[in-house]
């Protein structure tokens, strides 16, 4: 269950990896098969059919309209799903007309771009064109039904966090273990038919399951209980970033009901392990980084001493087998930059393993994805380049590397001109003084579109606890840089760091305003700091002035953990102004609100800000 736009590269990852050592490897997306199969007439009707048995006083707005509307809603999926996925752009003129969708709740946001005009439609959309206009109000559309799909069917479904709270953080197996139990739900049904499907189609006898979020793990274990109970002789693995990151402890035996193995993070090397294992080849003590439930009933780790396959090695990510004409290109947020994550399909590949930097005291720095540092030379990378886009016909690559270091854009950007390889990318980065306007012009050269970096809680003294490296003034000047050749930026910014004030809030989120204001940022989100257990702060909270609470006896998912923080601020409550004023800042409008009349009608004493009008411009000059 994640993004709709483009595949999640794992399994092309892994799928390119095990070809390229002469394995029979096939790939599927189960999560774009469930989505297309409850959106249709079909799928619409079991919906309706669920919902009408609701009794009438629990029925949620979504609903009501969508019994209302019903025949509408059937009449129009199916070409609105084509629409989506880029097979009938004709359409656009029809949904333009505001009288060809049934329009339910969700379609009051569209009263959120007003801006005194009377014509808010006119408004938000601006100078975009009629497809970009067409395909926001299709997805609006399509958030109507998710949301019937929520209140009438399965209280747990989102398109990207479905069933989120039984995997984030829990303590042990048991919430997983009760929904695995209940009686299936209508999605339920839909993903047992999906699999058994796919399973008779390829006829495998070892499957892996990716589970990147916690928002996955859910239906990656109704998916292995269905293999389980059809084929019990397949072996199950389990991998992929929710695992790595939460189930390094891992006790509980009960989930080795549902799977076989459970390997830790790049999957290269324990996927080839246990595959030699399987064939006889190996034995079970001389696993890589693999969880296993031993004859005593017992969970059991074996990590035999084995290198990984080198960066270099891991071959070209494949996306064949995957219907990429049938993902969805949706648009939730008219942001230029921000829409890039679920607009369009996009080849994502990785520019270098791990972190350069590794230093902030917020990130799983412990980790493998983080302290493993290992990089391909440019050469290599353009190959893999021209291989992805030969393969696919799209020449769109989203570089998902925790932080692409500067010196190898630079190479893999000359690289690229050198060959006059054509591409649009755009990836995450640091805003360290490296990135120059030189540099900021030769990636706009190389067909770099926009960079998306962590700015944080924008003030130095907080940015030099989290060991970021960089200052409020650095940041505007490289942003600035980037924005002048025409790249667009996106600011990861946070909120709630241990010992953050409300004073220090009120003044990054002025900073943040500058930052818009003076076409720096064109695009960022405010996110919850949450204190993990793999992370500087979680491993020496005593250095950030906190407390951590007491943690539960842990058999299953460790990861998130509560602190007291001796200010006592409640960082929760000044989230709600933070995230109005950005989602303001994003449509260009609420630059000349003062930035504590963000915070108004709070309980609390909001200070004005102690931040100078002109701070970011004069930083650029500094």
């Amino acid at each position: 269950m994640t993004q709709l736009n483009t595949p999640y590269p794992s399994t092309a990852y892994l799928t390119g990896f095990l070809r390229s050592r002469g394995f029979n490897a096939v790939q599927e997306d189960l999560a774009l098969s469930l989505v297309l199969d409850l959106f249709t007439p079909k799928g619409l009707s079991q919906i309706h059919a669920q919902a009408l048995e609701m009794p009438e006083e629990l029925r949620s707005a979504s609903v009501n309209y969508f019994l209302d509307y019903f025949e509408d809603y059937q009449a129009t999926i199916a070409p609105v799903i084509a629409f989506l996925q880029g097979r009938d752009s004709t359409l656009s003129h029809r949904i333009n007309a505001r009288t060809f969708l049934p329009e339910g709740p969700r379609f009051s946001s569209l009263e959120a771009y007003d801006d005194q005009t009377g014509d808010p439609i006119d408004w938000a959309f601006g100078a975009l064109g009629s497809q970009d206009r067409a395909r926001h109000l299709a997805t609006l559309y399509l958030n109507d039904l998710s949301d019937v799909l929520r209140d009438a069917v399965d209280d747990r479904f989102e398109f990207v966090r479905y069933a989120e709270s039984l995997a984030s953080s829990q303590p042990t197996f048991t919430p997983l273990a009760l929904a695995l139990t209940a009686d299936q739900t209508l999605i339920d049904q839909c993903l047992h038919r999906l699999t058994i499907a796919v399973i008779e189609k390829h006829q495998p006898n070892l499957v892996l399951l990716s589970v990147p979020f916690p928002g996955a793990m859910y239906a990656a274990l109704r998916i292995a209980q269905t293999i389980k109970k059809s084929n019990p002789g397949i072996h199950i693995v389990l991998g992929g970033g929710y695992v790595n990151t939460e189930l390094r402890e891992l006790k509980d035996a009960r989930i080795f009901n549902f799977i076989d193995f459970i390997t830790l993070d790049s999957g290269e090397r324990p996927v080839l392990s246990l595959i030699e294992h399987l064939e006889g080849k190996r034995s079970g003590e001389r696993l890589v980084r693999t969880f296993i439930r031993n004859d005593e009933g017992v969970v059991e780790y074996m990590n035999w001493p084995e290198p990984d396959i080198p960066f270099e090695d891991v071959g070209t990510a494949t996306w064949d087998g995957l219907p990429l004409n049938s993902y969805l290109s949706l648009l939730d947020m008219l942001n230029p930059m921000h829409r890039l994550w679920s607009d369009g399909r996009w080849n994502e590949l990785t520019v270098a393993h791990g972190c350069y930097w590794k230093k902030c005291s917020f990130c799983d720095v412990t980790l493998d994805y983080i302290s493993r540092y290992e990089t391909a030379s440019a050469a290599l990378l353009v190959d893999r380049i021209e291989a992805i886009v030969a393969q696919t016909g799209q020449t769109g690559l989203h570089f998902v590397d925790e932080a692409a270091p500067p010196k190898m854009l630079k190479v893999l950007a000359e690289e690229l001109i050198r060959r006059k390889v054509q591409i649009s990318w755009w990836g995450n980065i640091r805003f360290e003084k490296t990135f120059t306007p030189s540099l900021a012009e030769l990636l706009a050269r190389s067909g770099c579109i926009a960079v998306s970096g962590g700015l944080e809680v924008a003030s130095d003294r907080l940015l030099d606890l989290m060991r970021k490296g960089v200052s409020v003034a650095q940041v505007a000047q490289v942003t600035k840089g980037f924005s002048d050749v025409g790249i667009l930026v996106h600011a990861y910014l946070m909120y709630g760091f241990p010992t953050q004030t409300i004073q220090e809030t009120v003044d990054s989120l002025e900073y943040v305003r500058q930052l818009f204001e003076n076409g720096c940022i064109q695009s960022g989100f405010f996110h919850r700091f949450t204190c993990t257990v793999h992370s500087p702060v979680g491993q020496n909270p005593q250095e950030y002035g906190i407390e951590l609470q007491p943690l539960p006896d842990i058999t299953f998912a460790k990861n998130d953990v509560a602190f007291i923080d001796p200010t006592g601020v409640d960082h929760d409550v000044l989230g709600l102004g933070l995230k109005k004023a950005i989602y303001n800042f994003m449509h260009g409008v609420g630059f000349d609100h003062e930035a504590h009349t963000w915070f108004e009608g709070l309980d609390l004493r909001i200070p004005k800000t102690s931040v100078s009008k002109n701070y970011i411009s004069n930083a650029f000059y500094s």
